[in-house]
């Protein structure tokens, strides 16, 4: 059997993963993610692939975050008509989040139109809310530990990552008998001890493993989260201000919302109106109700489901779904907490509530997650004191605070915890989805720790595997 592995994404950025997998002509691509960050990169975004949509016979997605999931339907409008493999929950997750990104898109492009932010006449997205519903059409959607058939001699099964909802590593193996092999893509790696989310399942045994490096040079910072939040957010709210937390719309915003719910319970921090301002994230959270108990939360969260109403959340907890809605939140005073999507401040409402929240020294901004290289997020981190926002600069005034320790991500010794589940260390590696420092660092941790075979792609490369 002639097997190879091609990266056409997340090779040397932390973005737009896409690995190409040929076993005897079969093509899989796991995962098709969205480039995302700096202008280099999104511009990949409107590149032709480097191989045929068409030619592909089936992709394979780890979990529904953009930069893994984004390009799809992009991909479907250039001619790929083949099935989609996922979990059940992250099928349940695509219509939701596709939709909205075309939506953005189509409204952000509209809106540079009318205003005239673009050099590009007219302005066009990527994709459209069509091509999304196309995309979602091709999911099919499997429960954890089930394999499915991707051609002759060549099945997987996913396996809980812990990540966010429906989050999974994908198992592959190829060829039959004594010569079978097996493939792990771990996609993004979850944490161990964290809430709403369970650990990661073990590691397969596996002759060639890819592995993300998102914090391969990283340790998290395990201070509980209230430690660091709960007197900024007293202070703000003694002034009247308001807490403006961006946040991913699929598992942060759920888990920031839960020990924000649990910190109020406590009396950490007095009992304020939460609002989860984002329809995406309104719909993630019905998922994450739907989906409680297919071993997708944590034993702890499942317990706080309220039986009648199946509200995993107290009244407190306010859901905006519509642009009105999300208007009216810009006219209300302190002491209140927002959390809205984008949570690398890329797009989305949040920039309007952004608009109105940085200009006054009452308020608090707190980012929660990592932030990717070209993002607003960053920028912050890299201490400019104005963002650029639809075609204007803001200024930072207000209170800027970065928490550590939320991070879906797990850090460099965790992914070692994880590599070490395995029942032997696989042979050979690819660590992939870091930036390119992160990257090289954690090979070289692999290569000291497991003494495997460990390599670092470029964007393109292609790497032929023995049968």
């Amino acid at each position: 059997m002639t097997l190879s592995l091609a990266f056409h994404g997340a090779a040397g950025t932390v973005t737009g993963s896409r690995h190409l997998l040929t076993a005897d002509g079969t093509r899989v691509l796991v995962d098709c993610g969205m480039f995302q960050g700096l202008k280099k990169l999104r511009l990949l975004n409107w590149e032709p692939t480097p191989f045929e949509p068409a030619g592909v016979d089936h992709v394979v997605l780890t979990h529904i975050h953009i930069d893994h999931s984004g390009y799809l339907p992009r991909f479907v409008r250039e001619g790929f008509a083949g099935p989609v493999h996922a979990t059940r929950a992250t099928r349940e997750l695509s219509d939701i989040l596709w939709f909205d990104a075309a939506k953005i898109q189509e409204e952000d492009a509209a809106h540079a139109n009318r205003k005239g932010w673009t050099r590009h006449r007219p302005a066009l997205p990527l994709f459209t809310r069509d091509d999304a519903e196309r995309a979602h059409a091709r999911v099919r959607g499997f429960r954890y530990g089930k394999w499915f058939d991707l051609g002759r001699d060549l099945r997987a099964r996913f396996h809980n990552m812990g990540h966010i909802l429906g989050s999974a590593m994908v198992e592959m193996r190829v060829g039959n008998g004594a010569g079978e092999k097996g493939i792990v893509f771990s996609g993004d790696i979850g944490r161990y001890d964290m809430p709403l989310h369970p650990d990661p399942d073990p590691c397969p045994e596996c002759d060639v493993l890819v592995i993300e490096s998102t914090y391969g040079d990283r340790l998290h910072d395990h201070e509980p989260l209230m430690d660091q939040l709960a007197r900024p957010i007293r202070e703000t709210f003694r002034q009247g201000g308001t807490v403006l937390i961006p946040a991913f719309a699929v598992g942060r915003s759920q888990m920031i919302t839960l020990i924000l719910c649990e910190a109020m319970e406590a009396g950490e921090i007095p009992e304020v109106p939460i609002h989860i301002d984002s329809p995406m994230a309104v719909d993630a959270t019905a998922a994450y109700r739907k989906f409680a108990n297919e071993d997708n939360l944590d034993e702890e969260v499942v317990e706080r489901v309220n039986p009648a109403t199946g509200r995993i959340y107290p009244k407190n907890v306010r859901f905006h779904r519509s642009t009105e809605e999300s208007k009216e939140l810009n006219d209300l005073d302190g002491p209140r907490i927002i959390v809205s999507s984008s949570g690398m401040l890329s797009g989305g409402r949040v920039l309007h509530h952004l608009r109105r929240i940085l200009p006054d020294r009452r308020n608090l901004l707190v980012l929660v997650g990592y932030q990717a290289m070209g993002t607003r997020g960053r920028a912050l981190l890299d201490g400019k004191k104005h963002l650029k926002m639809h075609g204007k600069h803001i200024a930072v005034k207000c209170r800027f605070l970065d928490a550590h320790g939320l991070s879906a991500h797990a850090d460099r010794d965790e992914m070692v915890r994880w590599v070490k589940t395995a029942p032997a260390p696989p042979k050979r590696i690819f660590v992939v989805h870091g930036e390119p420092e992160s990257s090289e660092a954690f090979a070289a941790t692999l290569r000291a720790e497991f003494g495997s075979e460990v390599t670092v792609p470029a964007l393109g490369e292609s790497f032929e595997l023995e049968p």
